[in-house]
């Protein structure tokens, strides 16, 4: 049988299925295998649906520092939650960082506040697993900011989520960066790098727009996300390797063998966090197959994540 080979003149072939959808794939598979979980948690209790957002849990052994759950303007937002949740459960993986984002960006004001109110709502449902992440697009200047102290401050989320509306070295962003400081909750912000612009995402920041940033607010505590997710993840974890208050978050895609070696190596185990962004199996094996001491690994997997959020203000 003939192979077809593909040139550098010939047009690449399209994704027959959305991202999306192949992430609901992979927290489904991830919910029915059950065997790959990681060593060192305790026994999950099953999801709560009673208690207050509020509240203040304890910090598990295994958190998941970039998750999602899913906007409601999807008929199957209350069964895929659920499946996150199932699937951590088999993985061992105690607690999930999470916010919503909206369909269309860059988002409105209504937008990020009925986000963060469907997050409030999770952390309620799963009381305990869930910790809440406020999203909100910094060009909303005054509003975001009421939006952040509100979610922080009354409700208990635990860090900030920016995506693409802003990249994080305009003057816009600085108000966000300020407020966190205060508060003293991490900012998760996405983050890629390739060697072109993505025409979808002009505004997004990489590890070099993130170093400057970290450079300008060095008690800003800053995560980069999915540091292979967004390209070459090489030229990322060296653009980074002179910023302490940022983090480096391993979720990506499950082409990057060696990447969270050399992000230990580099930046140092205790910037590295451990991320899935929804690829839940891929991130669990690239730390079960990670050349790291399991005491590294426990760095990795929950430790450092617990020092960042111990930090909280408020």
């Amino acid at each position: 049988m003939a192979i077809a080979r593909i040139t550098s003149s010939s047009p690449l072939p399209q994704p027959c299925i959305s991202r999306r959808t192949l992430l609901k794939c992979s927290v489904a598979v991830a919910a029915a295998a059950g065997t790959a979980a990681l060593p060192f948690t305790h026994a999950n209790a099953e999801p709560s649906e009673s208690g207050t957002a509020a509240s203040p849990f304890p910090l598990g052994k295994v958190i998941d520092c970039h998750a999602h759950l899913n906007h409601r303007s999807h008929s199957t937002w209350e069964a895929d939650d659920r499946k996150l949740i199932e699937a951590a459960d088999k993985l061992g993986i105690d607690q999930l960082c999470c916010s919503i984002l909206t369909p269309q960006r860059p988002s409105t004001a209504d937008g990020f506040r009925q986000c963060n109110e469907w997050i409030a709502e999770g952390m309620k449902r799963f009381q305990g697993r869930v910790l809440g992440y406020c999203y909100v697009n910094p060009g909303f200047g005054r509003e975001a900011l009421e939006e952040i102290r509100r979610c922080v401050e009354e409700r208990g989320f635990v860090g900030i989520k920016l995506y693409n509306e802003y990249k994080c070295t305009e003057p816009v962003v600085f108000p966000i960066v300020e407020l966190a400081i205060e508060l003293g909750v991490p900012i998760l912000h996405h983050a890629l790098h390739f060697h072109y612009s993505p025409e979808d995402q002009p505004r997004s920041s990489d590890g070099g727009d993130l170093a400057e940033l970290a450079g300008r607010y060095p008690e800003a505590k800053l995560i980069c996300a999915h540091i292979s997710g967004g390209g070459d993840w090489e030229w990322t974890v060296k653009a980074l390797r002179h910023s302490p208050n940022v983090m480096l978050d391993i979720s990506g895609s499950v082409t990057d063998y060696g990447s969270v070696d050399m992000a230990a190596a580099v930046a140092g185990v205790e910037r590295v966090v451990f991320g899935c962004d929804s690829s839940m199996t891929a991130c669990v094996g690239k730390i079960r197959g990670a050349n790291l001491s399991p005491q590294d690994k426990e760095k990795i997997l929950g430790g450092n994540m617990r020092r960042l959020l111990q930090g909280r203000k408020s």
